[in-house]
């Protein structure tokens, strides 16, 4: 009798196991359904981010760009009280500057985004090469020769 009783509960117990934890198949639709929500949510936000982080370093590099250029006309109004000699090697000078300062801006400009990796290895690159331009400003100076 004890067998029985035991029996019969342990399979009341699997068998109710069983039943609850089973999903219908509409139930299995509808949670892979709010993942896919989720995931679609993360997704853009993540994809935000990524413009709004282009976006403000593409505002970034125009100021430093912007400054270079106030260097550069800071540089040809100095350039005008040397002498002969001297102004042709520092307008010459000045006019590397200038390009370099130039095609950084336009690569910037033509810079479309293709992918965080992408950019991250681009943002890299382009923040190494704006670092050695500013530096080369910074080493550019005219000497007051007599």
């Amino acid at each position: 009798m004890k067998k029985t009783i035991l029996t019969i509960a342990v399979a009341t117990f699997i068998t109710g196991t069983i039943l609850t934890s089973c999903s219908s198949p509409a139930e299995k639709v509808e949670e892979a359904q709010q993942n896919v929500n989720e995931a679609n949510k993360d997704l853009n936000k993540a994809s935000d981010e990524y413009i709004k982080e282009i976006d403000n370093y593409r505002i970034e590099t125009a100021e430093k760009i912007a400054a270079n250029e106030k260097s550069i006309a800071e540089f040809n109004a100095r350039v005008e009280k040397q002498k002969k000699e001297a102004k042709e090697d520092y307008k010459k000078n000045i006019a590397e500057l200038e390009q370099k300062n130039s095609d950084m801006k336009k690569k910037m400009d033509e810079y479309k985004a293709d992918g965080k990796d992408k950019w991250e290895t681009f943002k890299t690159e382009f923040s190494h090469d704006m670092e050695e331009l500013g530096n080369a400003f910074n080493d550019f100076s005219i000497k007051n020769t007599k």
